[in-house]
């Protein structure tokens, strides 16, 4: 989604900052100046962070994952009592994984779907009464009993034991091994096997590919309540095409025959079954008799009697919600969502203890939540209003409330910032929010729907942790993060960019900016600009939240640095996603264009020296916008772009742009390769020589192509690494080949054409 140059060397990146500072000061280098080598070393300037937070069922500890201070790559499990008292370490991984080895390919693919780049404590789970935590550590499982503060490692094998859980009721630990999947009892420690037939193309309780990488499902089994069932899929791989990818480190290289199923072409199958533990039989659930569907998501009722099932089409334009009966795998279709386009898969569905159950949709045009009675019917609208529900974030059925994320003020839509809000079960009541507007909040529930664990920052703030009662209250912070002299980012804050919103308008719709300027920034001069990007569907990356400190390198560097979410890029309403269905690389091109026309109108714009930049689908625009007249850019940099559709995945390609046989003219127009004579600039192209995700094939196509053309360009390949670049030393000397290539192209050191 990139003719071959070194890397700068520590020396030089330092004088290039360095220099440029000097520049616009006339002073000595300033010690406060962010350099790339601090950016990509240890502690990690974003403070301590807490990544993963839970609380207890019983609300009385929160839980959660904090970097080693002398590793920022590797993860401990901390907790901390709700009252008072300091956290405490619970897990320490390196105390009982010195070194982890090498996981199985199986798992540090499932890592990589799940953009897991850590190690140590990577994930945990509760039971659903508060007894335990389980804890995968290099492979193996471990189990923390929060009554004596005791580990205990459950299992010392061979194989990797992956996706592993404790049951809701604290009785059993399930995992994943050699794809089977295996009940182990914790009275008895007496390993029970659920499959056997696991081998080959036929996998047992492990979500497939495409549900790991596009659905955002990372399971393949589900407990009931009671802990009576199990429902858990089988997946036969055989009817995938094999895609032959080398695997390229520095070792060596080794072909992986990866089964890919790319655009147009054959799916996995997947099967669903329920094992009941009680009696040892196993049904299969009857999800239809076309077996080309995608297997969405599974919930199970508070009683445990109903197991919901939604099955999407595979043109994703139809979404139903089945309620089958455990006992014997016959179910119905008791609601269904239909789109001319496609239907959005969510993590909003919640079964409540009376039967009833909330569901999302964006029927009336936005994402919006709404109760259905048992047999599926609307009972009527929870929410409702020009603006989206990000997240359905919890339920406190005792007193009728229900929690949701939004992007919203004042009943208007708000793509900057993000909130809490809490809203009636029962009526259409205007939402309250929970917690202050201005900055970005997430937040994580407990099962109640008493209190939650609530993120923040903003601009000025860096992410920061707190737990919160329902209502909003503080209770107490579990990592502060507060941004003063002890915060490793202390040293540079005094020339940190300012930043300014704003918006422009483009088929009707408003699209939000970012801009960020370079520390003693004089409007009466002009400065050479990076339009970063990423452009396709998600979350959006302009909002009022602390800016990576990599933003600051470019800032540093004398670069003003823009961001355009444009149509199709963040979570806004439906219109605005749809945008580029079946259009990819026309809606998002067009947008861009009137972003760099905009900012070629500003006076301390040099026009002549504007870049972009962008990895994945930011690659792939990366190369859209450098082969676009309209944006006349003097560079781009590409980092895995897809470069044709159909070499990409069925379930992310063919929702926004259908089959390749079905849309041929949209995928010719999309493929960048017949773009590529319309070079305006110079081109950096980057690629991971063992992606899994984004095939090598995509940069290869570019690198033929322009050999082919004689056209020069410059290029840089990350033996062993995947989608992304991972660790300190491989990311530094990436940011040390982008700030040489924008230097020698827009910056101080451009050489005239």
């Amino acid at each position: 989604m990139r003719k071959m140059t070194s890397a700068l060397t520590a020396a030089s990146a330092l004088s290039l900052i360095a220099g440029s500072a000097l520049a616009q000061t006339g002073t000595a280098a300033d010690p406060a100046i962010l350099t790339p080598e601090r950016v990509f070393a240890d502690p990690s300037l974003a403070g301590p962070v807490a990544r993963g937070v839970t609380l207890s069922p019983d609300g009385e500890l929160v839980a959660f994952l904090r970097s080693r201070e002398d590793d920022v790559n590797v993860l401990d499990l901390w907790a901390a009592p709700t009252g008072q008292g300091e956290p405490t370490k619970l897990i320490d991984a390196r105390a009982l994984v010195p070194d982890e080895g090498e996981l199985s390919e199986a798992e540090t693919a499932r890592r990589e779907r799940m953009r897991i780049s850590q190690s140590g404590v990577v994930e945990y789970s509760w039971d659903q009464q508060g007894r335990y935590i389980l804890a995968p550590i290099g492979g193996d499982i471990f189990l923390a009993t929060r009554a004596d503060g005791s580990v205990r490692r459950l299992t010392e094998t061979e194989a990797d034991e992956i996706d592993a859980k404790v049951s809701p009721q604290g009785n059993y630990v399930s995992f994943v091994r050699d794809q089977d999947l295996v009940v182990l009892d914790l009275a008895t420690g007496t390993e029970t096997p659920i499959t056997n037939d696991g081998d080959g193309v036929i996998t047992w309780a492990t979500a497939e590919f495409i549900a790991q990488e596009e659905m955002d499902r990372d399971t393949g089994y589900w407990w009931s309540p009671n802990e009576r069932f199990i429902a858990l899929q089988r997946t036969d791989e055989s009817p995938v095409a094999v895609i032959p990818r080398l695997d390229i480190s520095g070792e060596g290289s080794t072909t992986i025959d990866q089964r890919y199923p790319r655009a147009g072409e054959a799916n996995a199958v997947v099967e669903l079954y329920v094992r009941d533990l009680r009696s040892g039989d196993r049904v299969k659930v009857d999800l239809g008799d076309n077996t080309d569907i995608y297997l969405a998501r599974v919930d199970w009722s508070a009683d445990g009697d109903t197991l919901y099932v939604q099955r999407q089409s595979r043109d994703q334009k139809r979404l139903d919600l089945l309620a089958v009966d455990p006992t014997t795998g016959q179910g119905r279709v008791i609601a269904t969502q239909r789109d001319r386009a496609w239907v959005e898969l969510t993590h909003d569905f919640k079964a409540l203890q009376d039967g009833r159950f909330i569901w999302s949709s964006e029927e009336d045009g936005w994402r919006h939540l709404y109760l259905h009675d048992a047999n599926g019917r609307v009972v009527h609208q929870i929410t409702e209003g020009d603006w989206p529900v990000k997240a359905l974030e919890g339920v406190n059925e005792e007193t009728g409330e229900v929690f949701f994320t939004a992007s919203m003020r004042d009943g208007r839509e708000m793509p900057t910032e993000q909130q809490l809000f809490r809203v009636s079960l029962e009526g259409r009541a205007a939402p309250v929010a929970v917690t202050p507007e201005g900055g970005w909040w997430s937040a994580s529930m407990n099962r109640p729907g008493t209190a939650f664990v609530g993120g923040y920052t903003d601009l000025e703030t860096p992410a920061r942790t707190g737990l919160y009662q329902a209502d909003g209250t503080f209770v107490r912070w579990i990592e502060e993060n507060r941004l003063d002299e002890t915060h490793p980012f202390w040293p540079y804050v005094s020339r940190r960019p300012d930043v300014e919103f704003g918006t422009l308008e483009s088929h009707g719709e408003e699209l939000v900016w970012m801009m960020a300027k370079p520390p003693g920034f004089d409007p009466s001069r002009q400065y050479p600009v990076v339009m970063q990007v990423y452009g396709g569907p998600s979350g959006g990356g302009v909002k009022n939240a602390w800016l990576p400190p990599t933003t600051q390198l470019l800032t540093e560097a004398g670069y003003v640095v823009f961001r355009l979410d444009n149509r199709g890029e963040g979570y806004r309403s439906a219109a605005f996603k749809r945008a580029l269905y079946h259009r990819m690389g026309v809606p998002e091109v067009e947008d861009q264009v009137l972003a760099a026309n905009w900012l070629r109108d500003q006076p301390y714009v040099d026009d002549s020296r504007m870049s972009a930049m962008g990895w994945s689908y930011g690659g792939f625009m990366a190369l859209h916008m450098l082969t676009e007249p309209g944006m006349a850019l003097t560079s781009a940099i590409s980092g895995a772009p897809v470069t044709d559709w159909s070499l990409y995945d069925t379930h992310y390609t063919e929702r926004f742009m259908g089959k390749p046989q079905e849309n041929a003219e949209g995928y010719a127009r999309s493929d960048v390769v017949d773009r590529l004579d319309q070079l305006t600039g110079r081109l950096l192209l980057l690629h991971g020589m063992a992606d899994d995700n984004v095939i090598f094939e995509n940069a290869t196509r570019v690198i033929d192509a322009l050999q082919e053309d004689s056209v020069p360009f410059e290029m840089m390949l990350y033996p062993g690494q995947r989608h992304g670049v991972r660790g300190n030393p491989r990311q530094l000397q990436q940011w040390r080949t982008y700030l040489d290539f924008l230097d020698r192209t827009i910056g101080e050191r451009r050489v005239a054409d």
